[in-house]
C-alpha cells in the first residue's frame, strides 16, 4: 500500500461531493493517507466558505463535513521554518508548501487539485 499525501483541495472534492470527487476518491482508494496537521483547520475553512456561499444548503454541507473524521488520514507535524523557506523558494502558500514538504519527506505521492502545488511537486 503506497502512501499518498492528500491536500485540502482534493479532500474537499470528496467530502463535499464536488465534480472531481469521484476521480480523487479513486486516486486515494487503497492507499495510506497522510496530511500535515493543518488539514482539519483547512477543511473547516472550506466548510465555512461553503456555508457562507450557500446558506440554503447549510444542513447538507454540515452533514458532509461531519464525515471528515471517518477518513483514515494520519496527521503529521510540519516544521514551520522549513515551510516558510519552501513557500518562499517555490512561490507557494505556507499551507501548500507543508503538503509538498511532507510528500517529499515521506517519498509519497501527492493528491491535489491545486495546479501550482502539483507543478511544484
Amino acid at each position: 500500500m503506497a502512501d499518498k499525501v492528500v491536500d485540502a483541495s482534493a479532500l474537499a472534492a470528496v467530502i463535499f461531493g464536488e465534480p472531481a470527487g469521484p476521480v480523487i476518491e479513486a486516486q486515494l482508494t487503497g492507499h495510506r493517507l497522510i496530511a500535515p496537521a493543518l488539514l482539519p483547520f483547512e477543511m473547516s475553512s472550506v466548510c465555512v466558505k461553503k456555508l457562507r456561499n450557500n446558506p440554503g444548503e447549510r444542513d447538507a454541507i454540515l452533514a458532509r463535513f461531519a464525515k471528515l473524521p471517518t477518513f483514515p488520514i494520519e496527521l503529521y507535524p510540519i516544521d514551520p521554518a522549513a515551510t516558510v523557506e519552501a513557500a518562499e523558494l517555490l512561490s507557494l502558500s505556507a499551507y501548500d508548501a507543508s503538503y509538498l514538504l511532507l510528500a517529499r519527506a515521506l517519498r509519497a505521492g501527492l493528491v491535489t487539485l491545486d495546479t501550482d502545488l502539483a507543478r511544484a511537486m
